[in-house]
């Protein structure tokens, strides 16, 4: 009996110890290997010296093209049962060959996070103001929901953003399932074997600069909290590490105002366990933060907004605290560091989060179920999201042609 065919069309190649989306990806790809797939990941993205291995994981890697009649040739090759797309451009792009060529394949997208909502936070902070409906109602909002509906399920990394969806927008919840960091349990020995509070130092800062977020957090950082901490603390040190730090952020080094710029981490986890708390002012985003899933398997307490808080904790208590002004984040930073007791009692708080809302084996089970049920009634569950079936018509009526142009287009270069 052959083997089942998974296809993951991804935006770029999976990198998990640059970003949280790379460990997210490598965490659906190793659920499917366990349900005993033959994965293919294909990408039109250049690859990186610091993408993931895919090759000892047995994972064939493919180059592919934008209209480009040679991925027709691919998928019929290939023919996946599973067909991922990671983030909504993918979608668009892929999508209608997809059901054209293998039109039995249920169609996953992979959110990531929602990208528009992220774009209005953004727009929200850059003038400072409030979050408005104009600015939620975006034209990147429309294609993106409405890649939502032209596929058979989407997998949705927030709580917050289940309920956006469902209820600003009106997207029915079955094609909607919500999928978290799927983690590994903290076990009781590996407690154990974390640094005490009086082995670490400093507060730390990390995060992917090529996501937005993680720049103006650091520039918040230095320019509003930074120096409200180091009033009440002289010799206090902050160590920024991310990946891909632009020249900006390298120019905030600053060893007098114990502002230390490192660059690329070797592990994000080592770096973040030998610091006392973490620290991320983030002030824009959507989804949930890798940073600080990393930073409560290592026993690290932090200190964020409620918008970097947002969907991780549930009705448990932070795993330290969240504070929406400079002011306030300064002061709980500082508390937090100096008070031993309220330090443990927020490393604790961080393993119950763990615990309760990012199990690997529930969420798997979890996913395992939701699949298996859409591949018993696909029929049934494409006629009943009809809204997807008329986008899926017009999209194969429209982008189509217009790829299709641009392909023949492309024939006739010199």
């Amino acid at each position: 009996m052959s083997q089942k065919q998974l296809l993951v069309i991804g935006y770029v190649w999976p990198e998990p110890k640059s970003s949280a989306a790379g460990a997210r990806m490598m965490q659906l790809l190793e659920f499917f290997l366990n349900e005993g797939f033959s994965i293919t990941f294909a990408s039109t993205a250049t690859k990186t010296e610091f993408m993931a291995d895919l090759s000892s994981l047995e994972i064939t890697s493919e180059k592919i093209e934008l209209n480009n009649e040679s991925f027709d040739v691919f998928l019929k090759k290939n023919d996946p049962e599973i067909v991922i797309f990671d983030r909504f451009m993918m979608e668009e792009q892929f999508g209608w060959r997809v059901a054209e060529v293998c039109p039995e394949a249920i169609r996953i997208l992979d959110t990531e996070d929602l990208h528009f909502l992220r774009k209005a936070r953004h727009e929200a902070a850059k003038t400072g103001n409030k979050l408005t409906a104009s600015l939620l109602f975006s034209d990147v909002a429309k294609r993106e929901i409405a890649s939502i509906y032209r596929c058979d399920l989407s997998l949705i990394i927030s709580p917050i953003e289940m309920e956006l969806l469902t209820k600003t927008f009106g997207v029915p919840k079955n094609l909607l399932f919500y999928l978290p960091f799927m983690l590994k349990q903290v076990t009781e020995e590996m407690k154990c074997r974390l640094l005490t509070f009086e082995e670490r130092r400093d507060f730390i800062s990390i995060g992917n600069f090529l996501h937005e977020p993680n720049k103006d957090a650091v520039l918040q950082l230095k320019k509003e909290v930074w120096p409200l901490i180091r009033e009440k603390m002289k010799e206090a040190k902050i160590h920024i590490f991310g990946a891909y730090i632009p020249q900006q952020i390298l120019e905030l080094h600053n060893e007098k105002e114990g502002f230390l710029i490192h660059g690329r981490a070797d592990s994000a986890k080592t770096e973040i366990e030998k610091a006392r708390i973490l620290l991320a002012p983030i002030r824009f985003g959507a989804g949930i933060k890798g940073k600080f899933t990393d930073a409560m398997r290592v026993g690290t307490p932090t200190v964020t907004s409620p918008v970097g808080a947002e969907g991780m904790a549930g009705n448990l208590p932070w795993n330290g605290a969240t504070a929406d002004s400079p002011a306030a984040f300064a002061e709980a930073a500082v508390w937090l560091y100096k008070s031993e007791q309220e330090w443990k009692q927020a490393q604790e708080n961080g393993f119950e989060i763990l615990e309760s809302n990012f199990s690997e084996v529930i969420h798997r089970e979890r996913l395992r179920e939701k699949l298996q049920h859409i591949s018993e009634k696909l029929e049934q569950h494409r006629n009943s999201n009809f809204t997807g079936l008329m986008l899926q018509h017009h999209m194969l009526n429209s982008t189509k042609f217009l790829s299709k142009y641009i392909e023949a287009k492309n024939k006739n270069r010199p």
